[in-house]
Order: structure tokens, then C-alpha cells, then sequence
């Protein structure tokens, strides 16, 4: 265990490392159990980021990657996909008290249907400077399977709906420049990602299990998933930018 440690402090000052960034990604969040796999109880959320504020890392806001902020060598990004009304009971309270902030990811259309997140919930969240809103498209499609469902013109138009309608919802309801994209599934490929870019997107985030470096294709950056067993030294390689599977617990 003290050899995993000294490890990841020297991946942690390695200049080889320096000016990555780990993104995390994180769904639903649940204070009793973790029925899924993209499910992370709100004690697990809470022990997660104590061990940020214990080791000293800082997190910095999604837009500081894009807006010409200089970064520290390690940080830390916070990022939340679906528009789940458990980011509002149970993540927000964890990040008011740590003052960390982070980026929800949303579907205009589920907004304040079931359980999802109601408009003035996230008007709450946004005025404490904390919390920047951003598209994850109209629908949350599955870009692979619409496309082989459609003609490749009508691909062309269902892509520019979801990619424009979700920032123009997001703008007239919540304002700010709705430029930041995060891809459905983590699907994208270079139409995909050229389509985003025309409809005015700064950047756009996937998935992929690894730290996003400084030259990142803008398009295509790394997030990791995170899961309720991201505990311990797991939590730490995260942290530390080691991609999935390259580091193991004892």
C-alpha cells in the first residue's frame, strides 16, 4: 500500500503528467443503495470528495480548461450527465460544503418531468457560481443506431436538431453561452465532432477512462466514469490521472 502511494505521488509531480486535468463524470446519486452501475451512494460521493479536499487537489471549474485560466499541474474537473433530480438533494449540498464546483450536463426536454431536475433548482444552483449548465443534446440519442435508421441528408437534420435545439433551450431558460457539449453514451467520431464545432460548441467531452492532457482533440475529451467502488487507492489513480485498468489495488 505504501509503495501504490509513493507512486501515485510521484505520478502526481511528474512533469511527464504536468497540465491534465481529470474530469469525472458522474449520473445518479442515491442515499441508501447503488441500484445501477451509474448509481454512486451520497456517502460514497461524500467520502470521494473529502479524499479531493484531504489531498489537496484542486477543482476548478470545466470552463477554466477553455477560457485561458493557468492551470495547476493536477486538477480536478466535476462534471454531471442526465439532469437527475438527485444532483440537486444529494450532490449539491456535498459541493456547497466543499465550495467545489461543477457542470451539469442536460436534456432540455426531461427538465422538469419526474425525476428529473426542475428549472428553479437549477436557477438555485447557478446562483451560487458553483454550478454551470451545458447541453447533452435534445434527446440523448444513440448517434450510431438514428444513424443507420435515417438517409444520410436526414441524419444531417436530425443532428443539427439536437445539437442546436438543446443549446437554444438551455440559453432562453437559464442563459450563459451553452457551449460546452457532452456526447450521449460518449459516442462521437469525426462527423460528429465537426457538426458540434459548426454549431457553435467551444468543446465537447466523451468518456474513455483516462485524464484529459492539455492538447486533448477539443471534440473528443476524456472523462472518467465514476462508480460506486471508486474508493481507496481505486479513487486515488483516478485523481491522479492513471487510466482505468492501469493501476491495481493490492
Amino acid at each position: 500500500m505504501r509503495l501504490i502511494a509513493a507512486l501515485l505521488i510521484l505520478l502526481l509531480v511528474s512533469p511527464a503528467r504536468a497540465q491534465t486535468v481529470s474530469i469525472l463524470t458522474y449520473h445518479r446519486f442515491n442515499p441508501d443503495h447503488a441500484p445501477g452501475a451509474t448509481t454512486v451512494t451520497t456517502r460514497t460521493f461524500a467520502a470521494q470528495m473529502n479524499r479531493i479536499a484531504a489531498l489537496g487537489i484542486p477543482v476548478v471549474p470545466l470552463r477554466a480548461l477553455f477560457d485561458g485560466t493557468t492551470l495547476p499541474p493536477r486538477a480536478i474537473a466535476l462534471t454531471a450527465d442526465d439532469g437527475h433530480r438527485s444532483v440537486f438533494t444529494e450532490m449539491f449540498p456535498i459541493l456547497k460544503a466543499h465550495h467545489f464546483p461543477a457542470t451539469l450536463f442536460l436534456n432540455p426536454p426531461g427538465l422538469g418531468q419526474g425525476s428529473y431536475l426542475r428549472f428553479p433548482e437549477l436557477l438555485e444552483m447557478q446562483a451560487t457560481g458553483l454550478v454551470d449548465c451545458a447541453p447533452h443534446t435534445t434527446s440523448h440519442p444513440h448517434f450510431t443506431t438514428e444513424r443507420a435508421r435515417r438517409s444520410p441528408e436526414a441524419f444531417t437534420a436530425y443532428l443539427r436538431h439536437e445539437l442546436e435545439d438543446s443549446r437554444a433551450s438551455l440559453r432562453n431558460r437559464l442563459g450563459g453561452p451553452q457551449d460546452l457539449l457532452a456526447w450521449p453514451f460518449g459516442i462521437h467520431d469525426p462527423t460528429l465532432e465537426a457538426a458540434a464545432q459548426a454549431a457553435g460548441y467551444t468543446a465537447a467531452f466523451a468518456l474513455g477512462g483516462r485524464a484529459a492532457p492539455a492538447d486533448a482533440p477539443k471534440f473528443a475529451i476524456p472523462r472518467y466514469q465514476i462508480y460506486e467502488t471508486d474508493l481507496g487507492s481505486r479513487f486515488d489513480a483516478v485523481l491522479f490521472g492513471i487510466p482505468r485498468g492501469a493501476a491495481k489495488s493490492p
